[in-house]
């Protein structure tokens, strides 16, 4: 029997979500949408001269599991840079996929029970898209 999709884990983590508000001070900036669910992120992030994330803010229109996904991010990007984060994307989209073991990500073991439903993969990957999005942006810049 497979877990619920929704359990008092990922609830958590998507309250947690409303916590981290946009930061119109922030350097970088990129807004994404996942076309099949509808689901859509603002996110905004500050970097230190390496182009490691130090800050990161959003607004997240989206279901639990993406707003979840949105505060994992938002906890453990600091001290990561653009090849670190595109590396976890990557990962966890073929974890969902079939193609890949667990992503080292820390939280997304509690993400599991999504990987059945492909539907939610894309409101899942979007902070990831928009935090690549805003770091490749960085890069330009430096």
């Amino acid at each position: 029997m497979s877990a619920p999709l929704y359990n008092r884990d990922i609830l958590a983590l998507a309250v947690a979500a409303a916590e981290h508000l946009p930061n119109p001070d922030a350097r970088y900036h990129a807004s994404a949408r996942a076309p099949l669910c509808g689901s859509r992120i603002i996110l905004d992030l500050d970097t230190d001269d390496a182009g490691r994330v130090t800050s990161v803010g959003m607004h997240v229109e989206a279901c639990a599991l993406g707003q979840a996904a949105a505060t994992l991010l938002a906890r453990h990007a600091p001290g990561r840079g653009l090849d670190e984060i595109r590396a976890a994307r990557d990962a966890i989209a073929g974890w969902f996929g079939g193609t890949g073991e667990a992503p080292g990500w820390p939280g997304f073991d509690l993400l599991a029970p999504a990987r059945d439903y492909p539907a939610r993969h894309g409101a899942i990957l979007l902070p990831f898209d928009a935090a690549i999005t805003a770091l490749e942006e960085q890069a330009v810049r430096a």
